[in-house]
C-alpha cells in the first residue's frame, strides 16, 4: 500500500466522526436555518444533500483510478523523468519546500478551475450544492478526463524542479485532507495569525459563496497567503449564499455532474465564429460571444 493511499485511509475515521458531530450539532441548534430552510420558503433538503454528496463520492471512487490518476498525472511522471533536477526526500527541507511548491501549484490549478470553462464544467459539481457541510467534501466530479489532464499541468513545475512524483502526490493528498474541516459552518474565525496565513473554514465559506463580494475568491488550499498576494482574497463579512448563481435544483448526481458540460457544448455548437466556439470552451465561464466580453458566469443554468 502506497503512502498516499495510507494517508487517505487514515483520514476516513476522522472524516466520519466530524460529519456525525457536525450533523448532530446542526440538528440541535435552534437558530440554524440551514438544517431546515434555505430562506426561500422551501425545505432545505439537508439529508438529501448528504445522500447526493455520498452518491457522487461512491460513483467517483469507481472511475477515478483512470480518470483522475493514470491519465492526468502521466504528464507529471514524464516531466519528472526528463528533468535534470532530482531532490531527495531524505532531507527535511525538501518536504517543507515541497509543501509550499505543491500548494502554490494547487492555487493556480484551482484558480483555473474557476476561470476556464472547460475546467469549470467539472469543478462546478463541487460548488453546486446550496448547503455547506462536511459532506460537501465528497461532492466531486467524475469522468471528466480532459479537464483532469489539462488541470494536472499546473503541477509540472513541481516535477521539473526535481521533487519526486510520489512526494508530489502525497503532499497534494495531504493538502486535500487539510481542507476537509474547512467545509463547515460550525467553526467560526480562528486565531488571527492562523487566519492570515492558512486556509480556514471562514475563508473557504467565502470561496463557496455565490453572492458578491465572494465570487471567484479564496482559491488557496493549505495557504491563503497566495490569495492575498495575487489579489483573489476576500474576507467573510456578510452571510454567504452557497451554490451556483443559478440553482440547479436537483440532487441527482448524474445531472449535476454533466449539466454544465452539456451547456458548454451547446453554447459552443451555437457559436457563429471559431473565436466564439473556442471562447465558450477555453474562456471564462461568463464568456458571451455577442458582446466579445466576459459577464458574470451563468454556471449550470437549466
Amino acid at each position: 500500500m502506497d503512502a498516499t493511499t495510507t494517508l487517505l485511509i487514515a483520514a476516513v475515521p476522522a472524516f466520519i466522526v466530524l460529519s456525525v458531530v457536525e450533523w448532530i450539532d446542526e440538528r440541535r441548534d435552534p437558530d440554524n436555518a440551514n438544517a431546515r430552510d434555505d430562506g426561500s420558503g422551501r425545505s432545505s433538503g439537508f439529508l438529501r444533500d448528504y445522500a447526493g454528496n455520498w452518491a457522487t463520492y461512491l460513483i467517483n471512487s469507481a472511475v477515478k483510478m483512470v480518470t483522475q490518476y493514470v491519465l492526468p498525472f502521466s504528464t507529471i511522471v514524464i516531466a519528472s523523468a526528463l528533468t535534470p533536477l532530482h531532490l531527495s526526500a531524505r532531507h527535511w527541507w525538501v518536504w517543507v519546500l515541497g509543501l509550499i511548491v505543491t500548494d502554490f501549484c494547487y492555487y493556480w490549478a484551482h484558480r483555473a478551475d474557476h476561470r476556464v470553462r472547460l475546467l469549470w464544467a467539472a469543478h462546478s459539481v463541487h460548488h453546486s450544492s446550496t448547503h455547506f457541510n462536511m459532506s460537501t467534501n465528497l461532492r466531486l466530479p467524475w469522468f471528466h478526463p480532459v479537464s483532469y489532464t489539462l488541470r494536472s499541468l499546473a503541477w509540472l513545475p513541481a516535477a521539473l524542479l526535481g521533487f519526486p512524483v510520489w512526494l508530489i502526490f502525497l503532499l497534494n493528498t495531504a493538502g486535500l485532507i487539510f481542507q476537509l474541516p474547512c467545509h463547515t459552518q460550525r467553526i467560526g474565525k480562528l486565531w488571527a495569525p492562523w487566519e492570515f496565513l492558512f486556509n480556514t473554514p471562514s475563508h473557504h465559506r467565502v470561496h463557496h459563496g455565490s453572492n458578491q463580494p465572494y465570487i471567484d475568491k479564496n482559491y488557496g488550499g493549505v495557504f491563503i497567503i497566495w490569495d492575498r498576494i495575487f489579489g483573489s482574497y476576500a474576507e467573510e463579512t456578510e452571510p454567504v449564499r452557497y451554490g451556483l448563481i443559478h440553482d440547479i435544483e436537483t440532487q441527482n448526481p448524474i445531472k449535476y455532474n454533466y449539466l454544465e458540460t452539456i451547456n458548454m457544448l451547446r453554447d459552443s455548437a451555437h457559436a457563429r465564429t471559431w473565436r466564439g466556439r473556442l471562447g465558450y470552451i477555453f474562456g471564462p465561464p461568463g464568456f458571451i460571444e455577442a458582446k466579445g466580453e466576459t459577464a458574470r458566469r451563468d454556471s449550470v443554468a437549466v
